[in-house]
């Protein structure tokens, strides 16, 4: 029932729609929007906007940046010649937040799962592939959810990698199984990426 009008009920269920916002949720912020001034509302609508118009994926690893190469490819000070492969942005940040990895990353965009229909070529794979035969990377740290989708994704990669003669190996037990690696606290991640075993 619309108890609000139209607009603000329309915005409610925008709100709603995101992931991870309920209801409930989706009325706070929108009540919230409301009641911010004019400026602040015009500032949260030009970010929102810009981050949707000015983002793309690094032409090296496919992390979201708003520069043809993200500041990770672009610190000479990092290793180059060891990648970790990740599912997502957020994963990639859980791991520089540690501030324990020196090496450089991939970001797949997602994970094989032939359930929801995601084949190997709907994710950054090919990317991967092409970067590896440029680069010639001493390590592949395969560093995907230990779920299912995670799993088989980690496996089919080492496949691919394997008879290249690169060292492949995947992140240590400690995260926990099902779990996603944006909410493991940063311990857990380190002790899983010091403990990595070779594939």
């Amino acid at each position: 029932m619309n108890y609000y009008g139209d607009p603000i009920t329309r915005l409610i269920e925008k709100f709603a729609s995101l992931p991870g916002i309920g209801r409930k949720s989706a009325q706070r912020l929108a009540f919230h929007v409301i009641a911010m001034d004019d400026s602040a509302v015009a500032e949260l609508a030009e970010a929102i906007i810009s981050a949707k118009r000015d983002v793309k994926y690094c032409s090296v690893c496919c992390n979201l940046t708003d520069s043809d190469i993200c500041p990770v490819c672009a610190n000479p000070k990092r290793d180059h010649k060891t990648i970790m492969v990740v599912e997502s942005p957020k994963d990639m940040a859980a791991y520089e937040k540690t501030k324990e990895y020196n090496g450089v990353y991939h970001v797949l965009h997602g994970a094989i799962s032939p359930m929801a229909g995601i084949s190997p070529s709907d994710i950054k794979l090919k990317e991967l592939l092409e970067r590896i035969q440029k680069d010639t990377p001493n390590e592949i740290i395969l560093a995907t959810n230990p779920n299912v989708e995670g799993e088989a994704t980690a496996m089919y990669i080492s496949k691919l990698i394997k008879p290249l003669g690169i060292k492949v190996t995947r992140i240590a037990n400690g995260v926990p199984v099902g779990g996603d690696l944006e909410f493991v606290d940063q311990v857990t991640l380190m002790r899983a990426l010091e403990g990595r075993r070779e594939l």
